[in-house]
């Protein structure tokens, strides 16, 4: 006698029943294993979503952190304001030596200048004095004549007077 018959015996059932119970029971376990496959799998997105958020907050306590850190600095150039006041120093007059440090006030060789030298004039960020270099170079390394800056992107009429300040082309 075979396992099947034996069982078939014991159950008091025929074989056709005991291989139909062995089929649909295989079926509820391969349903239990893809259903634990999706849960795994939606359990991945959902902590990859947790991750994401997570570093959202992250930038956010990085925002508020930035706030507090302008929010002191302000609250710095108020009691210093107050003790100017009292010192009798007015306070106009130190908040134009202060922002008169900023400004770039001389004048550059514009045919040996370096790009971060190029930067302290106002007007001139990194992209435009990146162009500017791109132009010397593509001119040789020398610019004779002030015009020659009008064929730079970004450089119109009003631009090419402030460099005309700040520029010697020696």
């Amino acid at each position: 006698m075979s396992g099947l018959e034996k069982t078939a015996r014991a159950l008091s059932l025929t074989k056709a029943e005991i291989t139909l119970a062995t089929i649909l029971i295989g079926f509820l376990v391969l349903g239990g294993i893809l259903k634990n496959i999706r849960s795994i799998e939606k359990e991945t997105v959902l902590v990859r979503q947790a991750e994401q958020s997570r570093f959202r907050e992250a930038e956010v306590d990085s925002l508020i952190k930035l706030a507090a850190d302008d929010q002191e600095h302000v609250r710095e150039e108020v009691l210093q304001d107050a003790a100017g006041e009292e010192n009798g120093q007015p306070v106009a007059r130190r908040r134009e030596a202060h922002s008169s440090e900023k400004v770039f006030t001389g004048t550059i060789a514009f045919n040996k200048a370096g790009k971060s030298q190029l930067e302290k004039i106002p007007g001139i960020g990194p992209v435009m004095a990146g162009r500017l270099i791109a132009f010397r170079k593509e001119k040789g390394g020398r610019i004779e004549q002030f015009q020659d800056f009008l064929e730079v992107k970004g450089i119109g009429r009003k631009k090419l007077e402030l460099l005309k300040k700040h520029f010697t082309l020696d």
